[in-house]
């Protein structure tokens, strides 16, 4: 780390702090979040990788595009593990970890839940009034509400002086629609423990699928719960107007505009975003 420090700038630090957090990131995904275009994210990345601080791989999808997905690498990983006064893990450890990204059946599930955190840090560049102030992986999402709630993601909206919370639960419909219903069991679980009053929202792959939800939402209405839904034919913001929320018709919303209350904090409930918390706080520091 010593040798390497001074090469290494802050936007270095906060792509080490986003793979710590979320497993992976594409160069694409990189490029819209903290660089001005996907060539000069490549001549980046690369360097990072020659330094030995970040590692990829390329997962082959016949027909399709090969993404390059890039992982922490041994100092990196090493980084992380030291800002957070955690014992660095091993080089089998690291190489284990790199492994099961790679093997995992459910990388392009990961790929897509970061699109859509992606998209939203894309809006707040053009948009510089709103603010991804929290996204924690399905991982640190689990630890801070209790372990009552397995969302895919959680994160808090800004835009102006108001705040939603959400957790994100992403559809490849692979599921049946029975089973989408069956998630909300948890989030009432969670309410009546003291969680926040965030929504929940399904990012469905079909507006078929989505009216399909519906249907069963509507026949199973919980007035204690606020759930809403997109598909890819609402638009490619989720900050727009895209969701629909159940119980109140056709009507779209823009995420700000969802009920959402953070509650009193408590055991499983963290409350508002702290300044660590936001995504790139490793970048804004340096600030």
């Amino acid at each position: 780390m010593a040798n390497i420090s001074p090469r290494l700038r802050p936007r270095d630090r906060a792509i080490a702090a986003l793979l710590h957090e979320h497993t992976t990131l594409t160069t694409e995904q990189l490029a819209a979040i903290l660089f001005t275009n996907v060539t000069t994210a490549r001549h980046r990345l690369h360097t990072l990788r020659r330094l030995g601080f970040l590692d990829r791989i390329v997962r082959n999808r016949p027909g399709a595009p090969n993404p390059v997905c890039w992982l922490p690498g041994r100092l990196s990983a090493r980084y992380m593990a030291l800002a957070r006064e955690e014992n660095p893990p091993t080089a089998k450890a690291l190489q284990d970890r790199q492994d099961r990204v790679y093997a995992s059946p459910t990388l392009e599930h990961l790929l897509a839940i970061n699109d859509f955190f992606t998209a939203l840090l894309v809006h707040v560049r053009h948009q510089p009034a709103t603010d991804l102030t929290r996204w924690w992986s399905e991982r640190s999402t689990t630890t801070y509400f209790g372990y009552e709630v397995r969302p895919d993601a959680h994160g808090v909206w800004t835009d102006g002086n108001q705040q939603t919370g959400f957790f994100l639960e992403l559809d490849r419909g692979t599921e049946p629609i029975s089973r989408l219903t069956d998630k909300l069991r948890s989030y009432r679980r969670l309410h009546a423990e003291g969680g926040p009053q965030y929504p929940i929202l399904f990012a469905l792959p079909s507006r078929a699928r989505e009216q399909n939800l519906h249907r069963r939402l509507t026949a199973r209405l919980d007035p204690g719960l606020t759930v809403a839904t997109t598909s890819p034919e609402s638009g490619p913001d989720p900050a727009g107007p895209v969701w629909r929320l159940a119980g109140n018709g056709r009507h779209r919303l823009r995420l700000a505009e969802l009920p959402s209350s953070h509650g009193q904090p408590g055991p499983v409930n963290p409350g508002p975003p702290e300044p660590e918390d936001h995504p790139l706080w490793r970048l804004r520091e340096s600030t």
